[in-house]
């Protein structure tokens, strides 16, 4: 069984780079984590114990979400959940079990650093990246 302990990270899409880092630094109090290479386009901020990623619309990881942000379309690319420490062999059969079509694990970063973790779709086809905390 997966227990979920808390939200890891939610990835925001934009267009609007300088004034979403403006909005969550200087007004909301985030600070600034980590940036990639521009071409990657990525940028993640501290909330708490968590990331906000924004991902610009023109870099790599912005045109594989598609076309901008607008009223009718969302921004919001994917959620993630980290879970108590489960082998990833549990994890799949617990997916499979359920009839949940997944994705192959990678290591990647959030808000505890460098993991493991996989992508779900919920009913909704939302994206959703179940993280495992690490053990130890």
């Amino acid at each position: 069984m997966l227990k979920i302990v808390g939200i890891d990270h939610i990835v925001l899409r934009t267009g609007k780079l300088e004034a979403m880092l403006h909005f969550y630094c200087e007004v909301l109090g985030c600070t600034l984590e980590r940036e990639t290479e521009p071409e990657l386009g990525l940028v993640q901020v501290r909330a708490g114990n968590a990331l906000i990623d924004l991902v610009t619309l023109d870099s790599k990881l912005g045109r594989m979400g598609g076309g901008a942000p607008t009223q009718g379309d969302n921004n919001l690319d994917h959620f993630c959940l980290q879970i108590e420490p489960l082998s990833e062999e549990e994890i799949c059969a617990h997916l499979q079990a359920h009839k949940i079509a997944f994705g192959k694990f990678a290591e990647r970063y959030g808000a505890e650093g460098f993991g493991r973790s996989l992508y779900i779709k919920d009913p909704e086809d939302n994206t959703v990246e179940l993280r495992t905390r690490r053990l130890g």
